[in-house]
């Protein structure tokens, strides 16, 4: 009988499962083994349809998150937007057209129905100025102290750049892609939220410090700044509360140029779900390439285990340097949400769907990753945004949210 001190691990399979090592001081280890299972749905030409996805004929659909609500029932907030050959393709028009919309279950991974859109850029009802009102993208359900929770990044067009500025060549698209900032939005239940029985804030509850890059860049910081992790955009929120203090912990993206694009992370603290949220100087998911240079990276959902006592995150590796393998769903975990490390094996998931006829689908876009946790620390279900075809160049709609049960042994 093997004895361990500290022995608390979470160890990932290259094949998408995962294990959950317990321990403490000392004890014999034990595991708690989370396993990818068959999703039902089937390839039907460029999509997968099914009861275990998500999508539209009418709409791009994208990232969705799920919690189980206070009724009982599963309830998702997702990213969709008009497809069609008046809308601009899908890289530009998740940019200028998304939305976001609810769908419910009585399960957590499959069935979920539509029931409306609940969030749009504010332009569309008439307020051109406000600083979500382009566009509404990548929500985060959560729930506090028996209130809901929507984090979501909005932004706006900042209009045409000076002549002479180094954004006077930067089109629509790309401003409002620079101005992107986090929102949120409290609300007792979703049919409040489906009545629009709830307040917007006039300001974001987060917004970047610094906005440094060497051209083509909207009201750039002055010569020598220091970009931060807030640096240009904070996007992609995802929001934690530490027990250790009761702190609530905001991660987000932000860009850094060193000289090409890369994603970078960082964390803002609060004493409340709805701030004011203090962002610092300190990166998180700090991994770095040979060179010396951030491993680019996006999309984290972060939760805590409270028996591992640890932090974890998955998110989008884009390289393969943080899952040490290839492009997929990359696994890091930290003690305290501030520092994070790789555990043994870092690779979550790879991007590849397995179905319930017993074929393996290679995907080419699997990202967005959100997790339904139960209540000891656990991951249930992984909601991924999907598309089996490059969706950059396509304006067909050819997109979905895939729900891929997690099953857990001792």
């Amino acid at each position: 009988m093997m004895l361990i001190q500290n022995c608390r691990s979470l160890i990932v399979s290259l094949f998408g499962g995962l294990l959950l090592g317990v321990g403490c001081s000392p004890v014999q280890q034990t595991e708690i083994k989370v396993e990818a299972q068959p999703v039902e749905a089937r390839v039907e030409g460029n999509v997968l349809v099914g009861p275990g996805v998500l999508n539209d004929t009418d709409r791009f659909v994208w990232g969705g998150s799920v919690v189980k609500g206070y009724d009982g029932k599963y309830h998702m907030l997702y990213s969709t937007w008009e497809c069609g050959d008046s809308i601009p393709v899908f890289t530009d028009s998740w940019v200028l057209h998304s939305k976001i919309a609810y769908a419910v279950s009585d399960y957590p991974d499959r069935d979920f129905q539509f029931q409306g859109i609940v969030l749009t850029g504010r332009a569309l009802d008439g307020d051109s100025a406000a600083w979500d009102a382009q566009t509404v993208h990548n929500p985060h359900l959560k729930m506090f102290n028996g209130k809901y929770y929507l984090y979501y990044v909005g932004s706006v067009d900042p209009g045409v750049q000076p002549e002479g500025s180094k954004g006077e060549n930067v089109n629509k698209r790309n401003r409002v892609q620079q101005y992107q900032k986090i929102g949120v939005i409290e609300f007792d239940n979703f049919d409040d939220l489906l009545a629009g029985r709830f307040e917007r804030s006039d300001e974001p509850l987060l917004a970047p410090r610094t906005r440094v890059k060497p051209n083509n860049i909207v009201e750039p910081s002055p010569e020598g700044t220091k970009a931060g992790p807030d640096n240009i955009i904070v996007v992609n929120p995802a929001v934690v509360q530490r027990p250790s203090d009761g702190k609530y912990l905001l991660f987000y993206k932000g860009n850094v140029y060193d000289p090409s694009w890369r994603g970078i992370h960082g964390v803002a603290i609060a004493d409340s779900p709805t701030g004011p949220f203090k962002t610092t100087d300190h990166i998180v998911f700090d991994i770095r390439l040979e060179d010396g240079r951030i491993a680019s990276a996006e999309d984290p959902f972060v939760w805590y285990h409270p028996e591992l006592e640890r932090f974890f995150v998955v998110f989008k590796d884009f390289s393969g340097k943080i899952t040490q393998g290839q492009p997929g769903l990359a696994l890091l975990e930290s003690v305290d949400g501030l520092e994070w490390t790789r555990p043994e094996h870092p690779f979550f998931m790879k991007k590849q769907v397995v179905l319930t006829s017993g074929d393996t689908l290679k995907v080419d876009r699997l990202e967005r990753p959100q997790l339904l946790i139960d209540e000891e620390g656990n991951p249930q279900v992984l909601y991924s945004a999907c598309a089996i075809v490059n969706v950059n160049p396509r304006q067909d709609g050819a997109s979905f949210n895939v729900h891929i049960p997690l099953k857990t042994k001792r």
